[in-house]
């Protein structure tokens, strides 16, 4: 793959900025697909109103409404089968996409079973962090990004943003969003591996931003700061 001169990804060059993944292990940097919820949206509620069968406890009539994290919660005393709850809990529902995203952190150290005995798995079960891509050419049911904005991402002008360029075959323009970083379970139902992954440079390029991200700034040596001075000498950004 050959990348813009104005890229971070140019500054390793010619080392390759994604390489083949041939084992099926994940690993910090791999690119995987998995469904993610769009976290601007304000989710939805479900609540079971009536019985579609006066005889039957595995359907209801279900009344749908926005879900606000003000809102006071009350039990059903409708029992569904499929739709137990627990206190304080809600049934919610969010619009989901299956994104390419890069895996930020694999799971952790195993647990000693012996200490967690009793305990609900989902206590301590493990997740892996990944951050999605989003694709930036318009498209019928995408609204797509504005090209002066994806210069000024792709020129590390927004720590949360980050400008890449996918490795398929016909490649896709994305911008991956450092702040939208989330958990995923670790079944292989939860992600799909894609057959790529960060090579160790870029892995590298990618923990500064990251840094950068989450911390506000970067080491004195960063390669990031040599990049932002290349760019205002050369485009005066």
């Amino acid at each position: 793959m050959t990348f813009p001169e104005d890229s971070l990804q140019s500054l390793i060059s010619p080392s390759p900025w994604w390489v083949k993944q041939d084992n099926r292990e994940l690993c910090r940097g791999s690119l995987v697909f998995a469904f993610l919820p769009h976290v601007d949206q304000i989710p939805f509620s479900f609540e079971p109103i009536g019985r579609t069968r006066a005889d039957c406890h595995d359907f209801a009539d279900i009344k749908v409404t926005p879900l606000k994290v003000d809102q006071p919660l009350k039990k059903t005393d409708l029992p569904v089968a499929a739709m137990t709850l627990n206190h304080n809990e809600v049934w919610a529902a969010y619009r989901a996409k299956k994104r390419p995203c890069i895996v930020v952190a694999t799971e952790n150290s195993k647990i000693d079973r012996t200490i967690i005995k009793g305990m609900p798995k989902k206590s301590t079960a493990p997740t892996i962090l990944v951050a999605p891509y989003y694709g930036v050419c318009k498209q019928l049911n995408r609204s797509g990004f504005n090209p002066a904005f994806v210069e000024r991402v792709r020129h590390c002008e927004y720590p949360q943003f980050m400008w890449d360029d996918l490795p398929f075959v016909k490649g896709e323009e994305s911008i991956l969003r450092l702040d939208h970083i989330q958990p995923i379970g670790t079944h292989h139902n939860s992600y799909k591996l894609s057959g790529y992954k960060l090579s160790e440079e870029a892995l590298d390029i990618f923990d500064e931003c990251l840094n950068l991200s989450v911390y506000g700034g970067v080491e004195e040596d960063s390669i990031l700061l040599d990049y932002r001075s290349m760019i205002e000498d050369t485009i005066g950004a």
